[in-house]
This record gives C-alpha cells, sequence and structure tokens, in this order.
C-alpha cells in the first residue's frame, strides 16, 4: 500500500504505537524499504584459507586410520608390542620436547619442577593400564567379536562427530571417552595383556596427547601446520593401504571430499547467499544503552 492509498493521506504517518493514525495496522509508506541491508556481517572465505582449516578434520581422520592400522598389525601378529612400545615412547619424548620448544611467549617456560609434574602424571596413567591390562584383556570375552567391533566403529564415529575442532587442546571429554572405550573393545581382541597395554598407551598419545602438541604446532608454527597435516593423512592412507587396500581407497575418497571439495563447495555458495536485514528485525539494545540496564 502506497502512501497516497491511506484513508488519511494528508496525515504524514509515522512508524510509532503510542498515538493512533488514521492507517492500517498493517500500513508502511516508501520509506519502509530504505532500511533494508543485505548480507551485513557477511564473512568472505578464502579457499585456501578453508582448506588449511579443513585440514584439521582430515588429519584426524587419519589418525583414527593410524590407529586402526597399528591395531591390525598388532592382531596379525606383524608387529611386537615391544618394538611398538619402544617406538611410542620415542614419539613421546621427542613430541613433548617440540611441545616444549614452541611454547608461546605469553605462556610461562615450564620449570623442572612443572615437567616433574608431567613425568608423574603419565608414570601414574602408565602403572593404572598396566595393572588393569590383564582386566581390560578379558573384559568382553563374553561378547562376540562382530559386537567389538560393531561398538568400536560407533565410539570412533562418535570420537570424530564430537571432536573439538576449533579448540583441539586440550580434547573433548566426549570425543576422548568415546575413543578410549573403541580402544578397550579393540585391545581386549589382541593375543596377551602386554598386546592390551601397548594398544591402549598408543590410544592415550593418539587421541589425547597428539591433539594437544597439534594445537602447538598451528599457534607457535602456523607456516608448518600444513605440512603436518599432509603428512598426518599421508601416513594413515599409506597405512591402511599396507593391510586394507579398500580402506585405503575410502580414506583417500573422504579426505579429498573434506578437504578440497567441501571447502570448495562453502566458497562457491557464498555468491549465493542472500541474507536481509531491515526494521522488521527484533529491537536489539546499542551497546550505548547495554551498560545503564546493567
Amino acid at each position: 500500500m502506497g502512501p497516497d492509498d491511506g484513508p488519511g493521506a494528508a496525515v504524514a504517518w509515522r512508524k510509532v504505537l503510542w498515538e493512533r493514525q488514521p492507517y492500517p495496522d498493517n500500513y508502511v509508506d516508501q520509506r519502509f524499504l530504505e532500511e533494508l541491508r543485505r548480507n551485513e556481517g557477511l564473512r568472505q572465505y578464502r579457499y585456501w584459507a578453508v582448506v588449511r582449516e579443513a585440514g584439521l578434520v582430515g588429519q584426524q581422520l587419519s589418525c583414527v586410520a593410524i590407529f586402526i592400522t597399528l591395531w591390525l598389525y598388532m592382531e596379525q601378529g606383524l608387529l611386537s608390542p615391544g618394538t611398538l612400545l619402544l617406538i611410542s615412547l620415542a614419539s613421546s619424548l621427542l613430541g613433548y620436547g617440540l611441545y616444549q620448544a614452541l611454547a608461546s611467549q605469553a605462556e610461562p617456560v615450564l620449570q623442572p619442577r612443572t615437567c616433574w609434574a608431567d613425568l608423574q602424571s603419565v608414570t601414574i596413567f602408565l602403572s593404572f593400564i598396566f595393572g588393569f591390562s590383564p582386566v581390560l584383556k578379558t573384559l568382553t570375552e563374553s561378547v562376540s567379536t562382530d559386537t567389538v567391533y560393531a561398538m568400536s566403529a560407533v565410539m570412533l564415529l562418535a570420537h570424530l562427530v564430537s571432536f573439538p575442532y576449533t579448540h583441539t587442546s586440550p580434547p573433548g571429554s566426549l570425543s576422548l571417552n568415546a575413543a578410549l572405550f573403541a580402544s578397550v573393545c579393540l585391545a581386549s581382541r589382541l593375543p596377551g595383556a602386554l598386546h592390551t597395554f601397548t594398544m591402549l598407551s598408543c590410544a592415550l598419545m593418539v587421541f589425547a596427547l597428539w591433539p594437544c602438541l597439534l594445537r602447538r604446532v598451528k599457534n607457535g608454527a602456523p607456516h608448518h601446520f600444513a605440512a603436518v597435516c599432509v603428512g598426518v593423512c599421508a601416513a594413515g592412507v599409506g597405512g591402511l593401504a599396507s593391510r586394507w587396500p579398500g580402506g585405503a581407497v575410502i580414506l583417500a575418497l573422504a579426505l579429498a571430499t573434506v578437504i578440497l571439495l567441501c571447502p570448495w563447495l562453502l566458497v562457491q555458495l557464498q555468491r549465493h547467499k542472500d541474507n536481509i536485514h531491515g526494521p522488521w528485525d527484533e529491537a536489539e539494545i546499542s551497546e550505548d544503552l547495554s551498560h545503564f540496564l546493567q
């Protein structure tokens, strides 16, 4: 309805509610659309920047693939628990040293007392796992193997879905617990208690310690973050290819979709985004008046 169609066209219409006006309730004039705003605050994404962020999702998929690869080698007797323990210990020491080296200037330098506290925590966790390994080994004896594999798959999927990709340090409790539950299920199908202890130790390193180190790399050495993600993805695909070629193909397709295709779709769909804002939006308290209401 235009300004000349109102019953009281000689009276200027005002957008107020506290006085009666000779206009219908749904009346607006030509100034109504002057306040129309499109795509206010729209964030423009750059393809390679989105690919870099999507690399975090891809490397987490690869971490799960690496863990499954280690389990396959252990389950098939191609990797002894002693060898894997030595590799895990060396990797943990190297990662801890790198974690300390990448400490930002805003964070205090760790004192020997703090390093000693970290050593105590690791000792307690490993002692606890080693002591309960015989119990964990027989935990799922009464459960069928197919059920154990199904539970492990569901828990690993829950780990990937609930993983806090925006804040990877420390890992989310739900994500970490789901990964550890899947690790216990898979480790219980290994030949001995030492195999179970080794597998659970690797699970802690992959699902609990690695995300903290990756976060430090992303903040302290952002130029190397992409190379680290590529290396982890290559290790995941290569590891699966050595024992499960079909799984490696599926993982490669999933990585290509998540890292390359999905960011491209996001950037392309940004062109078609059309959000409108205007006087019909809900009223918001301005920052100038908010302090009066506190």
